[in-house]
C-alpha cells in the first residue's frame, strides 16, 4: 500500500461512519411518528431505489447474478439480524450510547479470527478486549432501567456486525461493490418487510418519514461503499482506528440532533472502549514491523 492510498482508505472510513451515523440520525427522527422495523422497510425500499439505477449506470446489470453467491448471501444474513437488534435498540436509546455499544465489534472480529482461522489473540490483547467489554457495560449499565435490557440487542448487534465483516472478507475482489452492497439492501428490506407485518402496527406515512427514508437510503448506499473502498485502499491495521469515529460522529449527532449530554459514566465508557481498540492496532502495528525486521531481505 502508497502512502497515498492508505490516506484515501482513511478518508474513506471517515466518511463511511459519517455517512452511516447521519443515516441513523434520520433513521431515529423518522421513529418518532412510526415503529422502528417499519421505518427500517421503508428505508430499504429507498435504498434500493438509489442502489438499482446506480448498478446499470456502472454497466454492472450483468453482475446481478453474484447477489446468490454463498459469501455475499452470508453476509447479508448476519447484517439483517445486526441492524433488526440495532435498529430497535435506536429506538429507545441515545444514539452515542448504543453506537458505542456496537464499537466492540472490532473487538470481537478478533475472537472470531481466532475461533474460526485459529490465530492466536495473546494476553495482553485478551486484557484489551476485556476492558473494551468493560467499557460497553458501562454504556449499557444492565440492571439501571428499560434502556439497559434493550442495550442488550446492541451487544447483539455487535456480535452479527463481527460475523457480517468476517464473511465480508471472503468475497471475490471480482464481485463489485455495488452488487454486494444491493444484496445487503434489499434481502434487508425483506426481512424487515415481513418482521413488521408480522410484530408492528403500521403507522401512516408522513411526508416527513417519506424525505427523511429517501435521505437515509442515499446516505446508506455510500456508507456501504466508503467503507468497501476503505478496506480496498488500505490495510485493515491502517484504518481500523477511525473505526471509532463512529462514536464521535454519534456523540456529535446526539448532541446538536437530539440534545442528548452523555453522562460521566457513559463517557468513561465510551473512552474505555475507543482505548482498548486503538492499543490492540498499536500493539499489531508494532509486532508485525518487528516480524518485518526480522524477516531477512531476498538476495
Amino acid at each position: 500500500m502508497t502512502p497515498s492510498s492508505s490516506l484515501s482508505g482513511i478518508g474513506f472510513m471517515i466518511l463511511a461512519a459519517g455517512a452511516f451515523v447521519a443515516n441513523d440520525t434520520c433513521m431515529k427522527l423518522a421513529m418518532e411518528e412510526a415503529p422502528p422495523v417499519q421505518v427500517l422497510f421503508l428505508r430499504g425500499v429507498a435504498a434500493c431505489v438509489w442502489c438499482l439505477p446506480l448498478i446499470l449506470v456502472m454497466g454492472h446489470g450483468r453482475s446481478l447474478s453474484h447477489v446468490l453467491d454463498k459469501w455475499v448471501l452470508m453476509r447479508a444474513g448476519a447484517e439483517v439480524a445486526a441492524v433488526l437488534s440495532f435498529v430497535i435498540a435506536l429506538a429507545h436509546m441515545a444514539i452515542g450510547d448504543i453506537t458505542a455499544i456496537t464499537q466492540t465489534t472490532p473487538l470481537l472480529i478478533l475472537i472470531g479470527v481466532a475461533l474460526f482461522w485459529r490465530e492466536p489473540i495473546g494476553m495482553m490483547r485478551l486484557i484489551l478486549i476485556i476492558i473494551g467489554f468493560v467499557g460497553a457495560i458501562l454504556v449499557a449499565r444492565p440492571g439501571s432501567g428499560a434502556a439497559s435490557a434493550l442495550a442488550f440487542l446492541g451487544f447483539l448487534a455487535a456480535i452479527f456486525s463481527a460475523l457480517r465483516d468476517l464473511a465480508a472478507r471472503n468475497i471475490h475482489r471480482d464481485i463489485p461493490i455495488v452488487i454486494a452492497t444491493f444484496a445487503t439492501l434489499a434481502i434487508v428490506m425483506v426481512a424487515a418487510g415481513l418482521y413488521s407485518a408480522a410484530f408492528e402496527t403500521w403507522a401512516p406515512v408522513t411526508s416527513r418519514t417519506i424525505w427523511l427514508m429517501v435521505l437515509a437510503g442515499f446516505l446508506l448506499i455510500f456508507g456501504h461503499v466508503f467503507i468497501f473502498l476503505a478496506y480496498r485502499f488500505a490495510a485493515p491495521r491502517t484504518i481500523a482506528p477511525f473505526y471509532y469515529c463512529f462514536t464521535v460522529w454519534a456523540v456529535i449527532s446526539g448532541i446538536i440532533v437530539f440534545g442528548d449530554l452523555p453522562d460521566l459514566v457513559s463517557l468513561i465508557g465510551m473512552a474505555l472502549i475507543v482505548a482498548s481498540g486503538l492499543a490492540i492496532v498499536i500493539i499489531d502495528g508494532r509486532r508485525r514491523a518487528g516480524l518485518h525486521k526480522l524477516t531477512p531481505e531476498a538476495p
